[in-house]
């Protein structure tokens, strides 16, 4: 469960520049890179939900460009971070051209490394909690990054320090990136937890993940 610097080629912001659908489907098995000075975490994803802009009523962008969401109607491939709940936050990429308003929620990553790390920033003891043998225990890994808040909570994703990056470079410190893996079988299910538009299946999922939140049917 490793992942090599080498190996990783950050996606191009070409690649954002497309409609929300695509893309999300598209990110699934690619690799969400946190990079701490020489200190490297990364999950893969397995798990989004795509948001459409102006005409989606669960958008944030629905009402329109505010100080909040002013990242969505920028350029395509930077974070848009918000906090949710009074509790955690949520981590998106826009997308669509500049002007246009779509993003992709990033729901839930299979950890690959740094994985004593994102327990730590999890509030986890790793030793108490089995963590030294990794491979075998894939339920409590679950706990690690299943779900948007534990996964911004592991890679310390925060709005005041990461809203706005560039996730299309590996100068940034927070990036996503290919690493040769094939593409994923996908499943779509309605969105989880909204109130407008519920009924849009524009949730999608790696089949059979074990790190994917909430229903995996």
């Amino acid at each position: 469960m490793t992942v090599r610097l080498a190996d990783l080629r950050p996606l191009p912001r070409s690649f954002y520049a497309r409609d929300p659908r695509r893309v999300a489907r598209e990110l699934l098995g690619k690799v969400l890179v946190r990079r701490r000075g020489r200190q490297l975490l990364a999950g893969r994803i397995v798990e989004v939900e795509a948001y459409l802009g102006a005409g989606d009523l669960a958008a944030h962008s629905a009402a329109g460009k505010t100080a909040r969401n002013a990242v969505l109607f920028g350029a395509p491939g930077h974070a848009y971070v918000y906090f949710i709940y009074g509790a955690h936050y949520c981590f998106n990429v826009s997308c669509e051209a500049e002007g246009e308003a779509g993003c992709i929620l990033i729901r839930a990553l299979e950890p690959l490394t740094g994985l004593r790390a994102m327990a730590k920033a999890r509030g986890v003891n790793a030793a108490a909690a089995g963590y030294a043998n990794l491979a075998a225990r894939p339920k409590l890994l679950r706990h690690l990054t299943s779900g948007p808040g534990r996964l911004c909570q592991a890679l310390s994703i925060t709005r005041a320090r990461d809203n706005g990056e560039d996730v299309t470079t590996a100068r940034s410190s927070l990036y996503i990136a290919r690493d040769g893996s094939p593409r994923p079988r996908i499943a779509t299910t309605p969105r989880i937890g909204v109130s407008k538009a519920e009924k849009e299946k524009l949730r999608y999922v790696v089949v059979g993940n074990e790190f994917v939140s909430g229903s995996k049917k």
